[in-house]
């Protein structure tokens, strides 16, 4: 199979600057929202502006879309670049239009997020055998700059991609390489939601800088300013107890700085160093990137929900204790009014409700039985 034909659902920041790259680089690409006002301006400019080191590019998509049948149909790969919460919606969509010989993509996973897209595919009566991958994080660091305009910081380096079931990986990721040629292989896909660094950082500095988000109107600078040396500490709390799983899992060990490094997203200094605050102070891609104005937003709801919660999740599956990802979760609940452990990414929604470790090993090996 060669990938030509790709569908990137999704026309936020990291939808927009795929299908802009790949418009440019001569893929066939179809470019969906089922927002017509998302897509307005797309349509109004015939395409996406792309800046990147300082130089702008216009790639212009085979089609921009609302109808999800249209931009789905004929694709060979469906790169789903929508936050972990639209998953289900998602799934449920593509349930009646996805074929054995396509490719999902999710851009990104999040935690679990393939397990959870798969699970709910078979819950709405898709049985096509649906190959599917998920890399860590975004296949680039990229902000909406204006109406059509989107600019690229880095594209992520050494990003993880792995396969669901992982036996497909072999056939799976060669494509994928051929598209997304900063890959490198996973062993599963709980390798890659273990590594979501989204989570390991945002929550934490959300919850510590509460009242400034709410105080101080875009003038805090998430990586430099809101991560201080005590929000900091958090982080390594949540590494702590997130490395805990990965060991149980028998999975490749890998602390927040190291994964930070190897994304390319800080300095070799930091990584000498393997100090979290120096690490996200060293940061120079996400140096402009300023605090959310309000806890709305999917650095709670996604990275809380659909990150920390299914850390949870597994660790209770595996007799592991989380007090600082607990504490995390409990304050956002309380701030944002939310029951993230009953509305998140539990076990039931990830297909793996009743699962042992040995159980657990089978699905993310060989799919759902």
């Amino acid at each position: 199979m060669s990938i030509q034909k790709i569908a990137v659902l999704g026309a936020g920041n990291g939808g927009c600057a795929t299908a802009a790259d790949l418009a440019i680089r001569g893929f066939e690409t179809r470019l969906y929202s089922r927002s017509e006002k998302t897509l307005e301006p797309l349509l109004r400019r015939g395409g996406i502006e792309l800046v990147e080191h300082g130089r702008d590019s216009f790639g212009q998509p085979h089609l921009i879309t609302s109808a999800l049948e249209d931009a789905v149909a004929g694709a060979d790969l469906v790169t789903i670049a929508a936050p972990a919460v639209a998953h289900e919606f998602m799934a449920r969509a593509l349930a009646p239009l996805l074929t054995e010989d396509q490719i999902v993509h999710l851009n990104p996973g999040q935690t679990g997020g393939s397990l959870h897209f798969v699970h709910e595919l078979r819950r709405a009566g898709c049985r096509a055998p649906v190959r599917c991958c998920e890399t860590v994080t975004l296949t680039c660091i990229c902000r909406m700059a204006g109406p059509a305009r989107v600019e690229v910081y880095r594209r992520t380096a050494n990003l993880g991609c792995a396969a669901f079931p992982a036996g497909a990986g072999p056939d799976i990721l060669p494509e994928i390489a051929t598209v997304f040629p900063n890959i490198v292989a996973a062993e599963n896909v709980l390798e890659t939601g273990l590594s979501n660094i989204n989570a390991i950082m945002h929550p934490a500095g959300m919850v510590g800088n509460a009242g400034w988000i709410e105080q101080h109107n875009g003038e805090l600078l998430f990586y430099r300013q809101a991560l201080s040396p005590s929000v900091a500490r958090l982080i390594e709390g949540v590494d702590r107890e997130r490395l805990a799983i990965v060991r149980a899992l028998g999975l490749r060990p890998r602390n927040f700085v190291e994964i930070f490094h190897a994304a390319g997203l800080t300095s070799d200094a930091a990584l000498e160093s393997g100090d979290v605050y120096q690490a996200t102070q060293e940061s120079e891609p996400n140096k402009t990137i300023v605090a959310p104005t309000t806890h709305d937003h999917r650095y709670v709801h996604e990275d809380v929900g659909y990150g920390l919660v299914p850390m949870a999740e597994l660790a209770a599956l595996l007799g592991i204790g989380t007090p600082v990802i607990d504490a995390l979760i409990t304050l956002a609940s309380e701030m944002n009014r939310t029951d993230y452990r009953r509305d998140g990414l539990t076990l039931d929604r990830m297909g793996l409700e009743g699962t042992d470790l040995a159980a657990l090993h089978g699905i993310l090996q060989a799919g759902f039985p």
